[in-house]
């Protein structure tokens, strides 16, 4: 079942950070959206194969807040539990964030305190409903991400991703890391192997040598630590690219044991980017 966040709180308490924080973890994200479409919103999402979505609700939202009640309680009876963050802070960090941003309160009814007060008496029914409420007075923006990761986050979400390729064809732009693999022993000047792809065991057999196992072994753990590093410090991806001459052997063959020795440990996800290039070119 597609698991539903309600987000929502006073405005200048974070809630364009919260969004992303949590499309980083992969939630789909709806900003405002009158609560009468949320039902039927929430059930096409689930269709079409999305595990979670948060919905945004605020002030600007005011003209719909009638809607909210019913609908919010018709998703709770289906999607069992909602979970409804409110965000505040205090009304001198409010202001302050104002002034910094230099923006103006959506409400535009008078003060920037009577309008703060306003908006808090108009999201007052979703803070009693709250299930998790955050004061981001003392938060700065990579706080709130962190509390919200830790609450929502869970390490199976997290992705490693190897891409293998051919420097004569160029290097991934947007690898986090590269290894490169041309000290290998490379099947192409093997008549026998210069055709076959990194995934079949003959190549495999010559490219892990006991010299070649020895290299190995110091790229995954390499890969291991890179990739530990970056899940610690709050990634929800890692991308590491591999690479030979020309993306045929030696970088698929490594790529595809990674995704062996290390999915104990990870979600992985392996890319052969010039593989088929390169098969192409003997096949020509």
């Amino acid at each position: 079942m597609i698991r539903v966040v309600v987000l929502t709180g006073v405005s200048g308490a974070g809630k364009t950070t919260a969004f992303h924080a949590l499309e980083d973890i992969g939630f789909y994200t709806v900003d405002n959206l009158p609560p009468s479409m949320w039902p039927a919103l929430v059930e096409k999402a689930e269709l079409r194969g999305h595990k979670a979505i948060v919905l945004g609700i605020d002030i600007r939202a005011q003209a719909f807040l009638d809607e909210l009640l019913p609908n919010l309680d018709e998703l709770e009876r289906k999607y069992r539990p909602v979970a409804i963050i409110y965000l505040d802070a205090s009304n001198d960090v409010l202001v302050q964030r104002y002034g910094l941003t230099r923006r103006t309160h959506p409400l535009r009814e008078g003060s920037l305190g009577s309008d703060i007060r306003a908006e808090r008496a108009a999201l007052a029914i979703l803070r009693t409903r709250a299930t998790t409420f955050i004061d981001t007075s003392p938060f700065s923006a990579r706080d709130l991400t962190d509390a919200l990761w830790k609450q929502f986050k869970s390490d199976s979400e997290f992705i490693l991703r190897f891409v293998s390729f051919g420097f004569k064809r160029g290097i991934p732009l947007d690898a986090d890391n590269i290894l490169d693999v041309r000290g290998l022993p490379n099947p192409y000047y093997d008549e026998n192997l210069k055709a076959e792809p990194g995934t079949s065991a003959s190549v495999q057999s010559y490219v892990f040598t006991p010299l070649g196992l020895e290299f190995y072994s110091t790229l995954r753990h390499v890969a291991r630590s890179l990739t530990e590093l970056a899940r610690s410090a709050g990634r929800s991806s890692y991308s590491i690219a591999v690479g030979c001459t020309g993306g045929q052997h030696r970088s698929v063959a490594v790529a595809e044991r990674l995704r062996h020795d290390l999915a104990d440990q990870f979600e992985v996800q392996v890319e052969h980017r010039d593989l088929e290039y390169a098969l192409e070119e003997h096949r020509a």
